[in-house]
C-alpha cells in the first residue's frame, strides 16, 4: 500500500492521503504547537493505547491545549483508522495541532485545534542491528534543559532532537546519545537508553532529560515480572563505556541492542542475555497487552 492510497482521519472525517491537508497557518506547521502519540499495531492489538492516549492528555495540559475529542472518541478513531486501511501491524501518528490561527504566536487566537491519524508501516532499523547491535555515537548537541521545555510534554518541536539526529548522520551512526546540559545522559533522538550492570537495569530518569516512553514504562514492568534488578540513576557516558550491555527502546524502534558507542565496545559487543530476555518479553507483551481493533 502507498502512502497516495492511504484513508486519514482529519478532523473527524476519513480522506484519501492526496486529500489530507492541513492550512499554512496551522501553528502546528507555523511554531510547532502541538502534541502527538507514535502507537504500535501488533497483530490487530494497538499496543497500550490508553497509556498513549494518556500521555497525550498529559501533554495537551501541559501547553494549555483543549483537545477537541474524548479519550473515547480518539480510542476509536484510532481503531478504525487501521481498520480503514487493511492493517493488522502498523505505526499509527496520532497529532493534536493547535489548529489555525493568525501569524502571532498567541495560542488564545486559534479557536479549533486539528486532530490528524495516520496509520502506516514503519521499519525503523534493518534487522541485522537488531540481530548484532546498534554502535552509536554521542552528539555535540545537548538535550533542552527540563525547566526550558520539560521531555513529558511529546510536542511537535522537534528541532533538539533533529539537530541529535543530523550530528549523529554526520558520524556515520543511525541514533546517538544526547547529553543535557550537566553533562549526563538524557536519551538519544528518539528513543530511550538502558545500560545493564552487573545484573541490574538503570536508566537515566526524567528530571535528566528523558521522556517517559511508554514503551520504557513496559520495560520497566518487565523487569519487576523477570526479577531483574531497576532503578533511574544518573548516567554518564563512562557508565555506558563501561556497562555490560545496553538497549535502547521506543514505540518506533521497540527493543534494539547497542553494542558500541562513541568507538568503545560494549560488553562481548554482542546483545547480551539480559537484553535478550527483556525482547523476548517484549515480543509477548505486545500481543496481549493493549486494545483490539
Amino acid at each position: 500500500m502507498g502512502w497516495l492510497e492511504m484513508k486519514i482521519f482529519l478532523d473527524g472525517k476519513f480522506v484519501d492521503s492526496d486529500d489530507a491537508k492541513v492550512s499554512v497557518f496551522d501553528h502546528g506547521l507555523l511554531y510547532g504547537d502541538g502534541v502527538f502519540e507514535g502507537i504500535r499495531l501488533y497483530g490487530g492489538n494497538v499496543f497500550r493505547l490508553e497509556e498513549h492516549l494518556e500521555r497525550l492528555e498529559y501533554s495537551a495540559k501541559a501547553i494549555m491545549l483543549d483537545l477537541p475529542m474524548t479519550r473515547a472518541e480518539l480510542s476509536a478513531a484510532t481503531c478504525e483508522t487501521c481498520r480503514q486501511n487493511g492493517l493488522t501491524d502498523a505505526y499509527i501518528r496520532l497529532v493534536v495541532t493547535r489548529g489555525v490561527g493568525d501569524l502571532g504566536l498567541a495560542p488564545w487566537l486559534c479557536p479549533k485545534p486539528t486532530v490528524f491519524i495516520i496509520a502506516s508501516k514503519i521499519s525503523l532499523y534493518p534487522k541485522e542491528h537488531y540481530d548484532n547491535g546498534l554502535a552509536i555515537v554521542t552528539v555535540p548537541t545537548r538535550r533542552i534543559n527540563p525547566a526550558a521545555l520539560p521531555p513529558t510534554i511529546k510536542s511537535l518541536n522537534y528541532m533538539n532532537n533533529i539537530l541529535g539526529k543530523i550530528e549523529a548522520r554526520q558520524f556515520g551512526a543511525l541514533e546517538a546519545i544526547m547529553l543535557n546540559d550537566q553533562g549526563y545522559v538524557a536519551e538519544c533522538t528518539a528513543d530511550n537508553v538502558f545500560i545493564v550492570h552487573k545484573g541490574e537495569i538503570i536508566t537515566p530518569g526524567a528530571s535528566q532529560g528523558a521522556l517517559k516512553g511508554v514503551t520504557r514504562s513496559t520495560i520497566v514492568d518487565l523487569a519487576h515480572e523477570l526479577k531483574i534488578p531497576f532503578r533511574e540513576s544518573v548516567m554518564t557516558r563512562y557508565d555506558i563505556w563501561c556497562a555490560d550491555e545496553c538497549f535502547l527502546t521506543g514505540s518506533g524502534a521497540e527493543v534494539i541492542p547497542v553494542v558500541k558507542l562513541d568507538g568503545r565496545v560494549i560488553g562481548a559487543g554482542k546483545p547480551g542475555p539480559i537484553t535478550q530476555r527483556v525482547l523476548a518479553a517484549f515480543r509477548q507483551r505486545v500481543l496481549v497487552d493493549g486494545t483490539r481493533i
